[in-house]
């Protein structure tokens, strides 16, 4: 299989610099360019400030391109690029996004502001993979990933769905990472420092909950009650969880849902796919816990190599109240599993249902 040429737009955050890492071995994806702010297309690649804990990768001398010039997306097409990864802010992710999907560039996006608009699949694989039907639309071939703190909320409860799911209780740990790189080197924040509040954040969870849970049309009827805290943790969001189901469940039934819950057949190929989706522990140590392919924990991770490692959210702390009533909470690496890595993961699945050229 050929190597497809990529942009990454975003050459200094945390989520493109996870994008770049996760491209440099890449066996399906090739990075060509990025796209960058002004100052930055002015630098060569080596002279951007790297952000994350593990070295920067061996990157080829590719250009680092000024996604504001005129001539950005005739630059990309000369290159030959057929794929995008967007980890822009909202705001400049509204400029551009769809102008390279009319161009004929699939973009991936981990941004949010195209997500839940209508022809524009948002999608996590093992939930709702059949919302890809929406891809390559009049819109173009455009897909989004959802917020990051969806992530250990959704997957754990979409095991449990032939419960049928009635009423969800969430409260939300978040890492300093979820806010960007100026939080995570913010000398206040990592003395402990901070603000817990996240403006809008339980809003866009509930929202996005509801609709990867429905269909394309109609989002799914559940009653939500959610609350989202930054704390001061460098990496992984948390989430406890109480959820009330009409069909009684044992601590069995539901301990064998998770343990069977699954990607679609299709997609265990994708090269970012987990061993499993979710990894059932007793008790969440956010430490040791951060970094699992779904049957191992890493405390060495090399995430430029192994594109699974991060990728599986823990469940633990499993809890039946009553017949109908559960308790659990769940963690995720939210700039992998949560951004990075699930964007990724769906040009992966575009990729094995053949819905690129």
């Amino acid at each position: 299989m050929r190597r497809r040429p990529t942009v990454v737009l975003g050459a200094s955050g945390l989520v493109g610099q996870r994008m770049q890492q996760r491209l440099s071995n890449h066996p399906w994806f090739e990075l060509a360019a990025i796209g960058g702010r002004a100052e930055s297309s002015e630098m060569a690649l080596e002279q951007i400030p790297w952000r994350l804990d593990e070295q920067r990768p061996e990157l080829p001398a590719i250009p680092i391109l000024d996604i504001s010039s005129d001539t950005f997306v005739s630059d990309l097409l000369k290159l030959k690029i057929e794929i995008a990864f967007s980890c822009l802010p909202s705001e400049v992710a509204e400029q551009i996004e769809g102008v390279l999907a009319q161009a004929g560039i699939a973009v991936f996006s981990n941004a949010s502001f195209n997500r839940r608009k209508p022809g524009i699949p948002l999608v996590i694989p093992d939930i709702n993979a059949s919302h890809f039907t929406d891809f390559s639309t009049s819109k173009g071939p455009l897909a989004c990933g959802t917020n990051c703190t969806l992530i250990p909320l959704a997957v754990p409860l979409a095991a449990l769905r032939s419960f049928e799911i009635q009423h969800v209780t969430m409260r939300s740990e978040q890492a300093l990472s979820g806010a960007g790189w100026r939080l995570l080197f913010d000398e206040d924040a990592n003395d402990g420092i901070l603000d817990p509040q996240i403006p809008g954040e339980a809003e866009k969870v509930a929202e996005e909950l509801l609709h990867v849970f429905g269909t394309t049309e109609e989002p799914a009827d559940i009653e939500l009650d959610i609350t989202c805290e930054r704390v001061h943790r460098r990496d992984g969001h948390q989430v406890f969880v109480e959820a009330v189901f009409s069909q009684p469940m044992t601590l069995d039934s539901v301990l064998q849902a998770f343990e069977i819950h699954q990607f679609p057949d299709a997609l265990l190929e994708c090269p970012s796919a987990p061993l499993h989706s979710l990894h059932v522990v007793k008790h969440i140590d956010t430490e040791r816990h951060l970094w699992s392919n779904g049957e191992r924990f890493s405390s060495h991770p090399q995430p430029h190599e192994d594109l699974q490692i991060g990728m599986a959210v823990v469940v633990g702390d499993v809890k039946l109240i009553d017949e109908h009533t559960l308790s659990f909470s769940a963690y995720s690496h939210n700039t992998i599993r949560g951004a990075a890595g699930g964007t990724m993961l769906l040009a992966e699945q575009a990729m094995v249902e053949g819905r690129l050229p």
